[in-house]
């Protein structure tokens, strides 16, 4: 990676600077950029950003996003920037290695960002590991996350729901029940061990533990009735616990039948 050209300051027009392409960060919370610029109104840009000379005319942003966008936000017509010389692949690795740092990305961002590294620039999962200062298994087990349909990747998402719910849906072999174990989550507020014991559940009872298994349109219904009835049980099991609580002497029975499950609940009188 080559030095900085300058360690002098300038001032840029902020119209004359360009996103970086490879910014990995995709969303920026308002509130948080309207703080920002309420802060730069007040104490100016504390830190350059960092730019490269891209024509004569224009620069590409490095790093510093959120204080470019803050002080537009600002009304500032110039911020101040450092200008770096590098190549297309030092400036990604900047932008992300800079994100994840800080740790602004979310989890499916970060992964997005490593593939890109992958398949733009040709670096390996070793390589990626190497600059960020991770394990290569870390790198790999991020990058896994992306064979998750875009769909369920921006529910969990928009829902603000944890990494292990995403790596306990991977290991359900089809993207219709995802989305149906994904409902579920969402519309219980299902914790992460409460959702992977849903998922072990279905791979045990139903999948025979197989991930690469194909699904026939009949296994698929089995699938969606178990989640039913596993949600229904559960249901159960949490409406036995608040009896508990004022009756210690009451009975919960679970019995595994051949085709149904017998629950039996015996509350004194």
């Amino acid at each position: 990676m080559k030095s900085i050209i300058e360690s002098i300051v300038e001032q840029i027009p902020v119209d004359k600077i360009l996103p970086n392409p490879n910014q990995p960060r995709k969303h920026f919370e308002d509130s948080a950029i309207t703080e920002l610029a309420e802060s730069i109104k007040s104490f100016g840009i504390i830190q350059p950003i960092q730019v490269r000379k891209i024509s004569e005319e224009f620069y590409e942003l490095v790093s510093g996003e959120r204080r470019l966008r803050a002080s537009k936000v600002a009304g500032k017509e110039t911020i101040p920037a450092i200008i770096v010389e590098m190549s297309d692949q030092d400036s990604a690795l900047i932008a992300i290695m800079e994100n994840v740092q800080r740790e602004d990305l979310t989890y499916f961002e970060e992964a997005e960002s490593y593939r890109q590294l992958m398949e733009y620039y040709n670096l390996t999962q070793d390589r990626i590991a190497e600059l960020l200062g991770k394990s290569q298994s870390f790198v790999a087990n991020k990058i896994r996350l992306l064979k998750l349909d875009p769909s369920i990747i921006e529910t969990l998402t928009e829902n603000n729901l944890t990494e292990r719910h995403a790596r306990a849906l991977l290991r359900i072999p089809d993207t219709e029940l995802q989305e149906e174990v994904l409902k579920q989550v969402i519309k219980k507020d299902m914790t992460v061990k409460k959702t992977e014991e849903l998922v072990e559940k279905i791979r045990k009872d139903v999948l025979t533990n197989n991930y690469d298994e194909k699904l026939t349109p009949e296994k698929k219904a089995r699938v969606k009735s178990f989640i039913n009835a596993q949600i229904y049980i559960n249901t159960i099991k949490t409406a036995f616990k608040a009896v508990k609580e004022s009756r210690n002497t009451a009975e919960y029975k679970e019995i595994e039948r051949e085709d149904y499950v017998e629950i039996k609940i015996i509350i004194p009188k």
